[in-house]
């Protein structure tokens, strides 16, 4: 594994932690459900090879995170 294969695989092992972090905010009755997708999206793309598709799913995941973040707050999760 070179450097930038590393650097991002950090950045997905980052994101994934963020996004248990965020679920952990949702309600009790959500929170297994999204955890389980959460789980299901990382599973689905374990095995990509395509470094710009790892990029542009990381830059979604990232974006949906934030809507996630902002909603909960909204709802004062």
């Amino acid at each position: 594994m070179d450097l930038r294969d590393f650097l991002l695989r950090a950045r997905v092992l980052k994101l994934y932690r963020k996004a248990l972090r965020v679920s952990g905010r949702a309600p009790t009755s959500a929170r297994a459900d999204l955890r389980q997708t959460i789980r299901q999206e990382m599973e689905n793309n374990q095995n990509c090879d395509d470094k710009q598709r790892i990029r542009y799913l990381i830059s979604e995941g990232l974006d949906r995170l934030k809507r996630l973040d902002e909603m909960l707050d909204m709802q004062g999760h």
